[in-house]
């Protein structure tokens, strides 16, 4: 890296074209960089080289989406300040301030969560600035199409996983270019949690990814909910076909409310209706998963979990049940009968047996169970809760899921698990920690 004379800013030159970013104190960012361009529902082109400076200098904009409130609600806002465009396939990188285009640090692509409908890769509440400084490691922040826009072509007249084939070029980009940045080509890992952890497990065996990266971080995901869905995806398909291929983004996310309704018919799936399609470009048919899984299990190191509460997140968005989350009257009949049972058959029994799998099939493979939390607020050890010690910023003051934490707080606990997803990235062992919660499991 070397400083642009003129404007004091950080300059990379990558084989996509020279990038001029900003300094933001321990780290430089380089930010809302294009890695492809698409129509509505036409797959992803990667884009061609810059002969002109590439200025990553502002957020990439986010997915045009509906509110959800449960996510709303429960980090403040889905995606803070950001901009929204249907163009939003771009990415964002931070580096340790100063780094070198030799320093091969281990790289991070962060996936973001929100059930395949919400969120941004540059949310403000996944800011890795703490993380990259802390640990010295590069994150990749990607953003990428939702609902839609990204997850209900029905495989003839559009693509029907969109939102993953953005992922994969995003990957192909940070291949060809993060060297420039000080990264690792041979050591990147992917990360993600709920629906960016299902996506990250299903990179895995989606075809073109092979060498794009060596590990893989599944946090939370919803194992329990992605298996035959066809039948609903195929109403949901039908359902969304009157929508005018050119209305405006705004009657897309309006439209999008009707489609989740015509999916909430099929029980516990169609609470998270939007996500991959098996037997559609890049991935397998639904019968072969585990056969798919099995044949990359040795090229790819695993770390999957996920918290011993999570459903709690979501019972705590019915009023009546939140009062029976509260501390002390907390009612164990709602514990016994809803929040541990759901999160062992939404995300617990299906992250065990993914790392059963793995390590059957000769991969190295770490499981873990987080119960993080604070045992008074009804969000302990819930979905999501993980989050502010990853990625701790004041974007998590005040918001539920941040368990009454200061900032101060974020930091200081969040620091054993920030070295652990970083040992991981680096190739090392992940441990229990019992100060925080966090046991590794068979």
């Amino acid at each position: 890296m070397t400083e642009a004379a003129l404007h004091n800013q950080p300059i990379w030159h990558a084989p996509v074209g020279t990038v001029a970013g900003w300094h933001d104190g321990p780290v430089d960012r380089a930010t809302g960089i294009r890695y492809a361009r698409a129509a509505r529902l036409e797959a992803p082109t990667p884009v061609g080289d810059a002969t002109e400076p590439i200025q990553a200098t502002s957020w990439s904009p986010a997915c045009p989406q509906a509110p959800v409130p449960l996510l709303d609600n429960a980090v403040g806002s889905s995606i803070g300040k950001l901009p929204v465009d249907e163009d939003c396939m771009r990415l964002s990188i931070t580096v340790p301030a100063g780094t070198e285009p030799d320093a091969n640090l281990p790289v991070m692509v962060w996936i973001h969560g929100g059930s395949y409908v919400s969120g941004a890769g540059d949310a403000p509440f996944y800011d890795p600035s703490t993380l990259v400084a802390e640990q010295n490691v590069v994150v990749v922040n990607v953003t990428y199409r939702l609902g839609l826009f990204g997850y209900l072509g029905d495989g003839r007249t559009s693509p029907a996983n969109l939102g993953l084939l953005d992922q994969i070029e995003a990957l192909h980009w940070v291949h060809r270019n993060i060297a420039a940045f000080g990264g690792d080509t041979a050591n990147v890992t992917i990360f993600g949690q709920s629906a960016g952890g299902d996506a990250a497990a299903h990179l895995m065996i989606a075809e073109g990814t092979r060498g794009l990266f060596r590990r893989a971080i599944v946090q939370s995901a919803p194992f329990g909910l992605m298996k035959s869905r066809s039948k609903m995806n195929k109403v949901m398909s039908r359902t969304a076909s009157g929508l005018a291929p050119d209305a405006h983004w705004e009657q897309v996310t309006a439209a999008q409310s009707t489609v989740e309704k015509a999916a909430s018919r099929f029980g516990l799936k169609g609470q998270m209706p939007f996500g991959v399609q098996y037997g559609h470009a890049p991935l397998p048919a639904e019968k072969v998963l585990d056969a798919a899984w099995r044949e990359v299990a040795p090229q790819v190191d695993v770390l999957v979990g996920y918290t011993t509460r999570e459903v709690a997140l979501f019972a705590a968005a019915v009023p009546m049940l939140l009062k029976r989350l509260e501390k002390p009257k907390r009612d164990p009949a709602l514990e016994q009968l809803v929040v541990k049972p759901l999160t062992k058959r939404i995300y617990g029994t299906g992250a065990k047996a993914f790392a059963s799998r793995h390590a059957a099939a000769g991969g190295k493979v770490t499981g873990y169970v987080l119960s993080y939390g604070n045992e008074e607020h009804p969000l302990n050890a819930a979905h999501i809760a993980e989050l502010p010690l990853l990625f701790p910023s004041s974007a998590w003051e005040g918001a539920p899921s941040a368990l009454g934490l200061s900032l101060n707080d974020m930091h200081e606990r969040g620091r054993l698990l920030r070295t652990q997803w970083a040992e991981f990235a680096r190739g090392g062992s992940v441990d229990s920690l019992p100060e925080i919660g966090f046991r590794v499991i068979d």
